[in-house]
């Protein structure tokens, strides 16, 4: 072989190494790019959870408020078709 068919395999080889190297440091990248973008769902996975358990809550409370409602309805129907009453004096 001569000198310049050397030059030219070993350039070959470093060039080969230094993509094989940028390759595998895009991946690392990658990995924490990945890592955040879990961290971020995983935040808005226990906002949506607690945002459920409050809808859960107002709605129980409704709930609970019509049938509050409800119970005092009969009583108010009562007291508007009773007769009047007549002013003292």
């Amino acid at each position: 072989m001569s000198l310049t068919q050397q030059h030219l395999k070993m350039v070959r080889t470093l060039g080969i190494a230094i993509v094989a190297t940028v390759g595998l440091s895009s991946c690392a990248t990658y990995k924490n790019e990945f890592a955040s973008i879990n961290s971020r769902l995983d935040q808005l996975d226990t906002k949506v959870q607690g945002a459920a358990q409050s809808a859960e809550s107002a709605n129980q409370s409704a709930q609970q408020a019509n049938q509050r409602l409800d119970q005092i309805e009969g009583r108010v129907q009562q007291l508007e078709q009773a007769p009047r009453r007549k002013p003292r004096g």
